[in-house]
């Protein structure tokens, strides 16, 4: 199994389709040519998908603030907090704090680094860690891996 879609209410399409695929990294899938919907592909071999819903559809007129991850590996995370930066995107950890290290929920276990959609959704990228699980560690990577 895995998410094939979700969708996020958006305040303007072509801007936030414009961060999903020059930021984030998406692929561009297809724009409805009735409603104000854009649609684009998370991760290869069109997978997964995400739904771009402008003010005017259903979906569009809903102001709550979403969340949703999208899996890397740990290299590509590690890389990706320095690249959300140089493009001007703020990262923080898990807690909300401001950093490019990222943080590692120990019960998963994964690393991960947050940041925002210009529309204020929260984005997660998220590497699955292959070590043992331990459900009492929340902190950063660096700490995590002295456990080791």
């Amino acid at each position: 199994m895995h998410l094939y879609e979700t969708h996020l209410p958006v305040a303007n399409t072509k801007n936030s389709a414009q961060f999903y695929l020059e930021i984030v990294g998406l692929e561009f899938a297809y724009r409805d040519p009735g409603r104000d919907i854009v649609f684009l592909w998370v991760g290869t071999e069109r997978r997964s998908m995400l739904g771009l819903w402008g003010p005017t559809t259903l979906y569009g007129k809903d102001p709550h603030r979403c969340h949703f991850a999208i899996a890397l590996s740990l290299p590509e995370l590690l890389e990706a907090g320095q690249r959300l930066n140089r493009l001007g995107i703020a990262t923080s950890n898990f807690a909300g704090k401001e950093t490019t290290e990222p943080s590692v929920i120990g019960w998963m276990p994964s690393a991960e680094l947050y940041f925002r959609d210009p529309d204020g959704h929260s984005l997660e990228f998220i590497a699955p860690l292959d070590d043992p699980p331990d459900p009492s560690f929340i902190g950063p990577l660096s700490e995590w891996r002295k456990r080791e």
